[in-house]
């Protein structure tokens, strides 16, 4: 099974975008939606599906320390 991983922009540049995975900095592709530093979005197989909405942002993050936990 694959998941969208939720994380948060650092900077952009010009294909590409350092993202925070609660810690984790990782370079994903760009192209599919307009972004900008801050800016919360979803990164499959190392591309930026989409932005997310704080809210949405906080609901995946505690989804996720739940399956942690179960772990």
């Amino acid at each position: 099974m694959c998941v969208a991983m939720p994380g948060r922009v650092l900077s952009v540049g010009e294909r590409t975008a350092l993202v925070d995975f609660s810690g984790n900095r990782v370079q994903a592709r760009t192209g599919l939606v307009k972004i900008e530093p801050g800016d919360n979005v979803l990164v499959h197989a190392g591309c930026i599906l989409q932005k997310v909405s704080d809210r949405e942002m906080e609901e995946m993050n505690a989804v996720m320390r739940e399956m942690d936990e179960l772990l």
